[in-house]
């Protein structure tokens, strides 16, 4: 494991501040939360792809975020949720990153993460599930679209913002 820079912390700071402000902040809040969620601070999640310290930036403002919905139980397997599924797509999907997909629209690396990590829904689905008592499947659906959509929208503008601004540092 490399030693992280006081840079590194604080960006890391950062990234977890911005994640954190873009999903509590009204009117956001309002679609970050429940079955039906778009979380706008989610595109943050292709930041990964260029720095594995932003990973944890991810998981931690996932975890202070969760903390206004469902408290500690959210905290626990958001944040697990985040760490597990973020480190594993980076991991299993880094070998696609640099090659255009639909025109260049996308990088290829995002746009199968943005299906792996919708598809990693079924925890929030599984979670809702047991606490607010939400049919399983139709939540996993719900979650699953909102996440989808979030996440393409981000592919294109982290793609466009890494085109301007190195994203490796």
């Amino acid at each position: 494991m490399s030693k992280y820079t006081v840079r590194d912390y604080v960006q890391i700071a950062l990234v977890a501040a911005i994640y954190v402000v873009l999903t509590i902040t009204p009117p956001l809040n309002a679609i970050s939360y429940g079955a039906y969620q778009f979380r706008i601070s989610e595109m943050l999640n292709f930041l990964a792809f260029y720095n594995r310290k932003y990973i944890w930036s991810l998981t931690i403002g996932c975890m202070i975020a969760n903390f206004f919905s469902f408290g500690m139980i959210d905290v626990v397997v958001g944040g697990l949720s985040t760490l597990v599924f973020v480190t594993l797509g980076v991991i299993l999907l880094e070998r696609f990153k640099g090659q255009d997909v639909f025109g260049g629209l996308f990088d290829k690396a995002h746009f199968y993460f943005a299906f792996f990590f919708a598809a990693s829904m079924f925890t929030v689905a599984a979670e809702l599930a047991i606490i607010a008592e939400l049919p399983f499947f139709w939540t996993w659906f719900t979650t699953a679209v909102g996440e989808l959509a979030s996440l393409l929208v981000g592919a294109v503008v982290i793609k466009k913002i890494a085109e301007r601004i190195d994203l490796t540092n």
